[in-house]
């Protein structure tokens, strides 16, 4: 139970620590936001739970494929923010972000990899 509490707590900690770090400076929260702090994590804690070698590393190879479907959010929210409002650019971002990943599991489909 401690090492689950463990976890949460210092799992919570990377996101407040994002925030944080952005409202000081967009840049270095940009920078701190893009750092894969989280699977970094989630791979220590894999370990740190006598996972199997080939899950940690699957782990690590889906991340990847998962990641590249949601970088158009991140130029896309900027763009609509001004537009339409913080709550229906989120959930314009959401959408594209669906879209983007259904297309993106086909395109990669073709070349071995099941995301789906």
């Amino acid at each position: 139970m401690v090492w689950l509490i463990t976890k949460y707590f210092l799992t919570a900690a990377v996101v407040v620590l994002v925030s944080e770090v952005a409202k000081r400076s967009d840049k270095l929260g940009g920078v701190v936001a893009a750092l894969p702090i989280v699977t970094v994590l989630a791979l220590i804690w894999l370990y740190v739970e006598e996972q199997p070698q080939e899950k940690i590393a699957n782990h690590a190879w889906y991340t990847f494929w998962y990641v590249v479907p949601t970088l158009p959010m991140f130029l896309a929210f900027p763009v609509l923010l001004p537009r339409l409002g913080f709550w229906l650019t989120l959930l314009a971002c959401v959408v594209i972000t669906v879209v983007c990943f259904g297309l993106f599991a086909l395109t990669v489909r073709r070349f071995g990899i099941e995301l789906l």
